[in-house]
């Protein structure tokens, strides 16, 4: 098979389906924003409380329908221009396109510091994605104050128009960030000014075709796709490809050397790599598809986005990439060509060096490191993933943020998102009555009757995203279900926030153990063992911890992070460990091979001098393009991008180097059992690594 890809006359041929594959799928790429949808629908869990409710509201009023609350704020006291201000700003609101029905206020704060008024703006065909430019126009007709007056703009629309906002040209911002990350570290690696262009042309091609893929399946087959898991699959794509087309590249210029024909050579670099790159592919994929289990909807649809952009990415590295690379020959090295007949650099380079070293006392190394990353595991208990208010969700504050403070300064800090439950009309008193008595709870407005139900709207006494606020829509619940007969449904901003939160801890409980469960089982195939596996999972799992536990001090009291999103312990397990168990296996598995022809000793010093290097670099790609979601204004972004950026190089440096390394010399052939390669014995302990004669004597 390897050879069809890379023949003198089928590589042309692949080169063909490529390129009509991208004139198809380009136009349709250019078009995946189009289909996106990042409503709450797109986040929620299914079958959520909120959820229902929000599914019910619809029936007592428009659920195209988004307050937006103007907060007009003076220390010293509203004066008699303020409120005229504020009445004429009125009149100006309602006149904005967007904005329907009756503009309400001004309303003056008991304070006497403060005027509220309230817009409720009405959304088009487009969703939500419009809502900042009404946002704008309403922000335009009140200004921002001046003589002392301030005015802010909050509430459910300016919450949503910040959001906007962070994630306006997410696309090409994480885009462009991950392709000069990428392009400087290939030039750095390859140091060749031509080489490097290949794999960024091979993972482009790559995220090109699974974009379109992916707009094919949102258009015309349900699947949900926002603006979280599209800014994911790029840096997916172009990490995990661009680690794919180092391996190879890697075990391509090491048969250059060995052949003549450069068909040959990719032909037998396919074959030899091929493997590990599947088994890192399937890892990945299957991990990621697991994320379609999860209850919440933002979470569910990422799966198979991103399982997607791994297979397309398979793909193009194993297809697309070799045929460019024989098409153009040696000459794509320069200025140091794979020559034939030239020794392989890396018997005697760092890595061999680094594998001599830890070879003496094995033992002690591995012993040394685990405790080393168990230490670093203790900053887990810094960690605070109870989910994020709205004011802490961006890396500076933003407009709505300042709102809600000087909205809770002056009113009930939940006017504008209330607390809304839904009943049985004919159990409306008795409800309304457990809703008003709740702490918390400071005004419950006359029940609203569709049918059978009724609907009600509390305020709350906290700021809507508040911890506290959270506890009272816990009462609410505990206070109207215990109403008999009522089947009462308590939903709105705070309640679907618990129910984010409460199903994010749900899937974690489940989706880690399964993805451990399946990363055991590619392993355990791949290498035919059973004791290296559990090794390997060990060593990834005890790496994980590690990075999460130095990630949670960095984010406590480095970047002054109010705490994580809930998601994200289980969003940095599944990429860390399904692509941090990638360089396990393009470890192991050249270990193994070795292991068949010198003994397990010597097949781990030669594994490790043999892929050190190209492992390295794909570790410090992937972490570079994870790096990149830094450059987005929002808080779980850039948690994520640290914490797997992190992670990836402590696993590629330390984990994979030295704790893997170490374990496999100290344990020795045991590491293969079940298989028959435990029978096979080692050298003696005083032979000398030499990757490019095992290589020679395992094809003969």
């Amino acid at each position: 098979m390897a050879k069809l890809v890379c023949g003198r006359w089928s590589k042309w041929i692949v080169l063909g389906l490529w390129t009509v594959i991208l004139a198809v799928a380009g136009p349709m790429a250019g078009k995946l924003s189009g289909v996106e949808k990042n409503d709450n629908s797109a986040w929620l869990p299914g079958g959520a409380e909120a959820t229902a409710v929000a599914d019910l509201q619809s029936r007592f009023q428009p659920d195209d329908i988004v307050p937006a609350v103007i907060v007009y704020e003076r220390s010293s006291g509203i004066t008699a221009a303020d409120r005229a201000k504020a009445t004429s700003d009125v009149r100006g609101i309602a006149g904005v396109d967007g904005v329907t029905g009756q503009v309400a206020g001004p309303v003056p704060a008991r304070d006497g510091q403060a005027l509220q008024v309230i817009a409720p703006i009405k959304l088009d065909t487009d969703g939500w994605d419009k809502i900042a430019g009404v946002v704008d126009d309403i922000t335009a007709v009140t200004g921002d104050g001046g003589g002392g007056l301030t005015v802010h703009l909050t509430g459910p629309a300016g919450s949503a128009a910040d959001s906007a906002a962070a994630f306006e040209g997410i696309d090409s911002t994480l885009l462009y960030t991950t392709l000069t990350v990428v392009t400087v570290i290939l030039l750095i690696t390859y140091r060749s000014p031509v080489l490097w262009l290949l794999p960024i042309l091979s993972a482009g091609a790559a995220l090109a075709g699974s974009q379109a893929l992916i707009y094919l399946l949102a258009k015309h087959a349900g699947l949900v796709v926002n603006a979280q898991s599209a800014g994911i699959l790029t840096v997916l794509v172009f990490g995990a490809g661009t680690d794919y087309a180092l391996l190879l590249v890697a075990r391509y210029r090491e048969e250059l050397r060995r052949h003549t024909d450069r068909h040959e050579a990719m032909a037998l670099a396919l074959h030899r790599a091929g493997p590990a790159i599947i088994a890192s592919a399937a890892t990945v994929a299957i991990g990621m598809s697991l994320l379609t289990l999860a209850e919440v909807n933002s979470t569910s649809g990422l799966g198979p986005v991103a399982a997607l952009g791994i297979v397309v990415g398979l793909l193009a590295m194993t297809t697309l990439l070799p045929a460019l690379l024989v098409a153009c020959g040696r000459w794509l090295f320069w200025p140091v060509r794979p020559r034939y007949g030239t020794p392989e650099p890396t018997a005697t380079g760092l890595w061999a060096r680094l594998g001599g070293r830890i070879a003496r006392r094995p033992r002690t190394v591995w012993i040394g490191t685990a405790l080393v990353l168990g230490v670093m595991s203790l900053g887990l208990f810094q960690l605070d993933a109870n989910g994020l208010s709205n004011a802490d969700s961006f890396t500076s504050e933003q407009p709505s943020a300042a709102g809600e403070k000087a909205l809770a300064r002056h009113f009930p800090a939940g006017e504008g998102q209330p607390v809304t439950v839904i009943a049985n009309a004919d159990r409306a008193a008795r409800v309304r009555a457990a809703f008003a008595a709740t702490p918390g709870i400071t005004e419950v407005a006359d029940g609203i009757v569709k049918g059978d139900l009724v609907l009600f709207d509390g305020t709350l006494n906290a700021a809507p995203d508040s911890d506290a606020a959270e506890r009272t829509v816990h009462q609410v619940r505990d206070a109207v279900h215990a109403v008999p007969g009522a089947d009462a449904k308590v939903g709105g901003m705070t309640a679907m926030t618990v129910d984010i939160n409460a199903a994010n801890k749900h899937d974690n409980r489940l989706i880690i153990p399964l993805v451990l469960l399946v990363v055991l089982v590619i392993l355990g195939l791949l290498l035919r063992a059973v004791v290296a596996p559990l090794i390997l999972i060990a060593t990834v799992v005890l790496s994980f911890a590690a990075a999460l536990g130095v990630s949670a001090l960095m984010f406590r009291h480095v970047f002054g992070f109010a705490g994580a999103d809930t998601s994200f312990p289980l969003y940095v397990f599944v990429f860390l460990v399904a692509l941090g168990i990638d360089y396990n296996i393009f470890l192991m598995t050249r270990v193994r091979e070795e292991t068949q022809q010198r003994g397990t000793r010597r097949g781990a010093l030669t594994g490790l001098a043999a892929t050190g290097g190209v492992i390295t670099s794909a570790g410090v790609v992937l972490a570079g393009t994870f790096a990149a979601l830094g450059s987005l204004p929002l808080v779980a972004f850039a948690e994520i991008g640290f914490a797997v950026a992190f992670g990836v190089l402590l696993d590629t440096l330390v984990v994979r180097s030295v704790l893997v390394t170490s374990l496999t010399l100290d344990i020795g052939r045991r590491m293969w059992w079940p298989s028959r390669l435990t029978r096979v014995p080692d050298d003696e302990p005083g032979e000398q690594a030499q990757p490019h004669r095992d290589a020679e004597l395992s094809r003969t």
